[in-house]
């Protein structure tokens, strides 16, 4: 016996999670999310949110804290740099990008999700 609906299910909407008000994520904020498992900056960077895999693809070092200038943030442990907007290694030693995700302001609140 089945248990199917007769109707078509509607599609799931992709995973978001909250990172946080606004009001507290001012230019220059950095914070880490979990989404999916996978630990996600969110950079607040002139007026837009960047989020990217909090991970260097260089050597596996936290970005979380790196120096946030010119469009770019800058491993601390060895100096990699990666465009915000795009993920793109930017300077040696990385020369793989890191992963980007989606940033959403809604009623005031930022939220990341899922490429």
């Amino acid at each position: 016996m089945s248990l199917s609906s007769s109707s078509p299910s509607a599609p799931t909407p992709p995973e978001r999670v909250h990172v946080g008000a606004v009001a507290a994520l001012p230019n220059g904020s950095q914070t880490e999310v979990l989404l999916g498992g996978v630990h996600v900056v969110v950079v607040g960077y002139e007026g837009q949110y960047y989020a990217l895999r909090n991970n260097c693809t260089h050597k596996d070092f936290p970005l979380l804290g790196g120096d946030v200038s010119m469009g770019r943030i800058t491993c601390a442990k060895h100096g990699a740099k990666f465009e915000l907007a795009t993920g793109k290694a930017k300077t040696l030693p990385a020369v793989k990008a890191v992963q980007i995700f989606k940033t959403l302001v809604e009623d005031g609140e930022v939220y990341v999700l899922a490429l």
